[in-house]
């Protein structure tokens, strides 16, 4: 992984309808965001469109704004 990542992470990347998301997607999200947010708890909201997909995905990152800790296709997201 080119990236940190909680245990949370880890354990839910293995399920079915996520196991398809490449890391070089999440690195977009991280590093070419389309839109961000700031959670009241401090954790960052990240989405990308991912072109080979097309699909919007969601990564959210823990207060640092670089370990990730959730990831996965927001089909309700639209882009201003």
């Amino acid at each position: 992984m080119i990236f940190k990542v909680t245990e949370y992470f880890k354990y839910t990347r293995i399920r079915q309808d996520r196991i398809e998301i490449k890391d070089e997607w999440i690195l977009k999200v991280i590093t070419q965001p389309v839109k961000v947010v700031k959670q009241t708890d401090g954790r960052y909201k990240k989405w990308a469109y991912i072109d080979e997909v097309d699909k919007y995905l969601r990564v959210i990152l823990l207060e640092d704004d670089e370990t990730v800790h959730n990831a996965f296709f927001d089909r309700r997201f639209k882009e201003n």
